[in-house]
């Protein structure tokens, strides 16, 4: 496989973590509750879960769509 193909799949698999980032949120967030510092910052530490998986979904998307405009040229 050359540098491409890599980069490619690189891109994809953020996408996937980033996905996986959004769907499993609301299954860890009882137990993010649970612990005694976060009761008070449920909203800020949820913001940044949702921040992380936009920017692994975008940070993805911006690879594959190089890879594929360099590819056509």
């Amino acid at each position: 496989m050359d540098k491409k193909n890599i980069r490619f799949y690189y891109g994809i698999l953020l996408i996937a973590v980033g996905l996986g980032v959004f769907y499993r949120i609301p299954q860890v967030m009882p137990q993010i509750e649970t612990i005694e510092f976060f009761k008070q910052k449920l909203l800020l530490v949820k913001l940044c879960f949702y921040i992380l998986g936009l920017f692994l979904i975008v940070a993805g998307s911006i690879r594959i769509y190089r890879i594929r405009k360099i590819g056509k040229e």
